[in-house]
């Protein structure tokens, strides 16, 4: 089996690359809370499908006993040897199935990510996979937000972080219908709702700006007083924005690289995150203020 060329191990951003005749975003005064967001992640599990998918695992290292939480007890033995069967996401997180009928999960929390063939290893390193075919993949995380669970394929549904999760934005099951059956009579703003990952899994603050500006709703509108036609122009926003920002590569924030090293370039395209005071393409201008502890950018003049 042949693998895919060999990045460049070992290069990561510490901020977005803009594109040529694109202002770069400003510095938002919450960036030290941002963390790798749906599209970064996915675009993360994609990357590492290319290196681990049929892949056996010859051997995986645990280098400390914990990042957020304790590894799981069983994960060196239960992974070794196993073949991958298919990666996938939830949320935030990523998937490694596995043909034991066991899948690692894995979070990366605030400044996890995954270095592909390192030269050498850091020592922030804290968990080594190597494949039978020889690729290395280590996943780092110098902060240790993220986690590493080992859940039985047939219950993943059942894993209590999973259990309580709405739709993914990118599936069938979000549709202005269910939106519109999970806002009624709720007082709480549009985007704090859509930051419940009851209601929807795995969106984040970049994007739900984003999604809002793009479907013209105020974020601080009553989630229960949004119309159905604003709900119908939202879900396709939602869609859109997480798919251009895959497409993309995601959004580069603080520490996070595609596993190739590769930085994503997404954040040249946000209309309004990180833009305070900018033109919007309506004429408005860009505005910011603080909900939940989180900023929150829009446009007066657009977004109703």
């Amino acid at each position: 089996m042949h693998g895919p060329p060999r990045p460049t191990p070992g290069l990561h951003g510490t901020g977005s690359l803009p594109v040529r005749g694109t202002r770069a975003p400003k510095l938002d005064l919450d960036r030290r809370r941002d963390m790798p967001e749906l599209p970064e992640v996915e675009t993360t599990v994609r990357g590492l499908a290319r290196y681990l998918e049929g892949e056996r695992i010859a051997r995986i290292a645990v280098n400390r006993p914990d990042l957020r939480r304790p590894f799981p007890p069983g994960l060196v033995q239960a992974m070794t040897g196993a073949t991958v069967t298919a990666m996938g996401r939830r949320a935030k997180y990523g998937l490694i199935h596995t043909d034991r009928e066991q899948t690692m999960i894995f979070h990366l929390g605030m400044s996890g990510r995954w270095r592909i063939e390192p030269e050498t290893l850091e020592k922030h390193d804290h968990l080594v996979i190597e494949t039978g075919s020889g690729h290395v993949l280590a996943l780092n995380d110098a902060r240790r937000f993220g986690s590493v669970d080992l859940v039985d394929t047939k219950l993943l549904d059942q894993w209590p972080p999973f259990a309580a999760m709405g739709p993914e934005p990118l599936g069938d099951e979000l549709t202005p219908q269910h939106l519109a059956q999970a806002l009624r009579h709720r007082i709480a703003p549009i985007k704090q709702m859509l930051l419940d990952q009851r209601i929807v899994a795995g969106l984040g603050n970049i994007y739900v700006c984003e999604a809002l500006h793009r479907a013209h709703i105020r974020p601080d509108k009553e989630a229960g007083r949004v119309s159905k036609a604003a709900l119908g122009r939202l879900v396709p926003a939602i869609k859109q924005v997480l798919s251009e920002s895959i497409e993309a590569g995601g959004s580069t924030i603080r520490d996070y690289a595609q596993p190739s090293g590769e930085l994503g370039y997404f954040a040249a395209s946000w209309r309004v995150y990180g833009r305070e005071g900018d033109a919007c393409p309506c004429g408005g201008t860009v505005q910011r203020f603080v909900q939940g502890g989180r900023s929150t950018f829009w446009c007066r003049k657009c977004q109703k």
